[in-house]
């Protein structure tokens, strides 16, 4: 299995690369091969009087290779130029990477409404199942928010063709999983109460259906239904639960929705406390 690390070899990047839990967590699934990139940005020049940006780069990048290296993985690095989000993702194609991971450092509540950084980019634009890996800072010092990637793990479901497509990857993370948190939120309306009951007993028969199979893999599994705004649930139960992981599928976008946020996936991803798996929808 491959993934892409996308790095921007700043100390958050450091902090996430030299975080062992989480390599051990990336072992666990069955990575083998790492393919680190960083992106010189267009507006870097490599002619700058006394900047040697790709230099600079490739020392600073050749310290998260032998730390991956000495972890027992096998190691490209990729020096990139150009946007990155756009260069990640093409570099994930190239090399036919099963997971890219992106460093997130935190929420703005502007950054619910347009687009603000590489991760969110990529997590618009990925064709491939992307782990966006919460940072944070504690006490002057950065630090992964969730170390143990793949341990707790909140499911949240529409029983959309790609919220099923997104539980597939239990599959792939059931070595690493010991607990997972199902959940599915019907949205409020004006439904009279028995479409309610009704819908509400169909919900927990699906995720009964999807509990027997992650119990058949040994993984202790709760699930949940709840009546409310799907967002808002969402994330109140990621922080009654404290998941290590929340794993959804996100839809197709438009080309105007590459600009604005406004889908339940896009908004989670900003907000959620700990780190997200978003799967795409399979292309076509």
């Amino acid at each position: 299995m491959k993934a892409l690390y996308a790095t921007d070899l700043s100390e958050a990047s450091q902090a996430a690369v030299r975080t062992q839990p989480c390599l051990e967590c990336l072992d666990r699934i069955g990575v083998r091969e790492i393919h680190l990139v960083t992106v010189i940005s267009s507006d870097m020049h490599y002619g700058m009087p006394g900047v040697d940006y790709r230099k600079t780069k490739k020392r600073l990048l050749s310290r998260q290779e032998s730390i991956f290296s000495e972890a027992g993985f096998d190691v490209e690095t990729h020096i990139v130029r150009g946007t990155p989000h756009r260069r990640i993702n093409g570099v994930a194609e190239a090399v036919h990477a099963d997971l890219i991971i992106v460093g997130s450092r935190g929420q703005s509540p502007l950054r619910d409404r347009v687009i603000g950084g590489t991760a969110r980019n990529v997590a618009r634009t990925a064709v491939r199942p992307l782990l966006l890996q919460r940072i944070s800072k504690v006490n002057g010092d950065y630090e992964v928010a969730r170390k143990h990637l793949f341990r707790d793990v909140m499911f949240a479901t529409d029983f959309s063709e790609n919220a099923d497509r997104a539980f597939e990857q239990f599959s792939v993370l059931r070595n690493a999983t010991q607990r997972a948190t199902l959940l599915h939120v019907l949205p409020r309306n004006e439904r009279r109460e028995t479409d309610m009951e009704d819908a509400r007993a169909d919900a927990i028969d699906r995720l009964e259906g999807h509990a027997a199979t992650l119990e058949a893999w040994g993984i202790e599994v709760e699930t949940i239904v709840r009546e409310g705004e799907p967002v808002t649930d969402i994330l109140e139960v990621e922080s009654a639960v404290s998941p290590t992981l929340t794993l959804i599928g996100s839809r197709g976008r438009s080309r105007l929705r590459r600009l604005l946020l406004g889908g339940t996936s896009e908004r989670i991803v900003g907000r959620a406390n700990g780190n997200v798996l978003l799967v795409p929808p399979q292309r076509r």
